[in-house]
């Protein structure tokens, strides 16, 4: 489905521009990070490469077929929203969705319940659970689909260190099975971490895009600079 190509992409909202115009070039594999200040346009750049939010102007293309494309896609929103069933039921949704049997569904979805640390909650109502449970159900249910890209909306945000580390965790392990991460934080220490490649957003534009050493040991503009160092960028 590489590469993802979003050509003279712009959206407004009630008539206001929001982001754009943005041209931009994702390649299979790594962890692309999106950055920059609150208001820069980093969710709403998420939700239209994966086409849930509509454009103004421009398109996003694939190497595949947009059909094919967008059932190779998962989103994971920063509030994680819960099916009101149980852990499994949540787990097994996407695949039986997909046309798996609920059988085999079922047994996947145990699977990944014990491998995000859930085993003993399996039975539980999902939307009960505690934000970092939630948020790894989120992200093993958009997980077991095997997606070739995945975007994800600050995943660790408002979680505490240990789930974190579980999170992040669960990405790299994706990222190395073959699944191409688009994902926006504002902890610069989890981008460090994290991201091959780095996006740096402001005022709705692509400030800088580049290998994500070469932004954090030479920031390539001054917001970027100001941004590493922890001024406020206007």
């Amino acid at each position: 489905m590489f590469p993802m190509t979003a050509c003279d992409l712009s959206v407004k909202v009630r008539q206001k521009h929001i982001i754009g115009p943005i041209n931009l070039t994702i390649n299979e594999g790594g962890i692309t990070v999106l950055m920059g200040p609150n208001g820069a346009g980093k969710t709403t750049l998420l939700k239209a490469l994966h086409g849930i939010i509509r454009l103004a102007n421009g398109q996003v293309t694939f190497a595949t077929p947009a059909k094919t494309a967008q059932e190779q896609q998962s989103f994971v929103f920063q509030s994680p929203i819960m099916l009101r069933r149980s852990v499994l039921e949540n787990l097994a949704y996407p695949l039986m969705i997909n046309g798996q049997d609920k059988q085999s569904a079922m047994e996947r979805a145990r699977t990944w319940a014990t491998k995000i640390g859930l085993s003993a909650h399996m039975d539980r109502p999902a939307p009960f659970l505690s934000g970092g449970e939630k948020q790894k159900i989120a992200l093993a249910r958009a997980l077991i689909t095997s997606p070739k890209l995945l975007f994800l909306d600050e995943p660790s945000a408002s979680l505490d260190g240990a789930a974190t580390v579980e999170i992040e965790a669960l990405l790299s392990e994706a990222q190395s099975t073959g699944t191409t991460i688009i994902m926006s934080t504002h902890n610069i220490g989890q981008a460090r971490r994290m991201a091959s490649s780095v996006l740096f957003m402001k005022d709705g534009q692509i400030d800088a895009h580049s290998a994500a050493n070469a932004f954090f040991d030479t920031p390539p503009t001054q917001d970027a600079q100001k941004f590493i160092a922890g001024d406020i960028v206007i």
